[in-house]
């Protein structure tokens, strides 16, 4: 049990900015060995900018809450996910070839393909965050952290990394169907108590279908996943679930 904790703390200081005591291990098989929190941390991120969203809708109006738990939820992460999707979309809009996309990748400068990505994807959240009907916001804005971090995980069970080194290398095991199962378990037990009316869950299709083509538009080009690709999948996520749930709000 100890050690287990250790692994979640320690994923927990992996994904976020959270402090965490000194004293947890730390090396690549542990954090290994920490992959089946990955969703759950996800959670915890959705609850907590959640929280953030509820404190501000008593003091400022709904847009202006939407876009102060945003701002929340990025000095939370560190902007980690945001990160990956730029790099991402540089190197894959900017490259021709396997080593160039991932040379791109590697490079930290922003580049015009990262942020149009980046300004579309903060954009796209704000804007569909606010379209929904207030009462379905703090629910789905959590189950789409949950669910979108879920979905990119899903990646190290039936991909490979793509490159031998990167801030992502000690994730580049495969996660086994049993520990991606309960993954889901740990993610998606809070939403035992967090109310989501049924028909939302059909969302969960797109991102589906979002990430079995995200997987083979990967291995064509880099033939598998690095860190970055990881990221951009947890945005692209988490955009195509909104985006599922608005267009259920029109139908339920």
């Amino acid at each position: 049990m100890r050690r287990e904790c250790d692994r979640l703390l320690l994923s927990l200081q992996f994904f976020t900015r959270i402090p965490i005591p000194a004293r947890v291990p730390y090396s690549e098989d542990e954090l290994n060995q920490a992959a089946i929190y990955f969703p759950l941390i996800g959670t915890l991120i959705g609850a907590l900018c959640a929280l953030a969203y509820w404190g501000a809708s008593f003091v400022w109006p709904v847009p202006v809450a939407i876009l102060l738990s945003m701002a929340f939820g990025l000095l939370l992460t560190g902007c980690f996910h945001e990160d990956g999707l730029a790099d991402c979309m540089d190197g894959m809009g900017g490259g021709w070839d396997r080593e160039r996309i991932l040379t791109i990748m590697q490079d930290s400068r922003l580049g015009t393909f990262g942020a149009a990505a980046l300004i579309g994807a903060l954009g796209g959240k704000f804007l569909l965050l606010s379209s929904l009907p207030p009462a379905l916001i703090v629910p789905v804005m959590v189950l789409a952290h949950t669910l979108s971090r879920l979905n990119a995980a899903s990646m190290m069970l039936t991909e490979t990394y793509a490159r031998p080194e990167g801030k992502a290398k000690p994730l580049a095991v495969r996660m086994s169907a049993t520990g991606l199962l309960i993954a889901a378990i740990l993610a998606l037990l809070p939403f035992i108590w967090i109310e989501v009316p049924a028909p939302f869950w059909l969302a969960l299709l797109p991102l589906i279908a979002l990430r079995l083509w995200f997987a083979r538009w990967l291995r064509k080009w880099i033939g598998g996943f690095t860190g970055d690709c990881l990221g951009a999948l947890q945005q692209l996520s988490e955009l195509t679930f909104l985006l599922g749930v608005l267009a259920l709000c029109r139908f339920v």
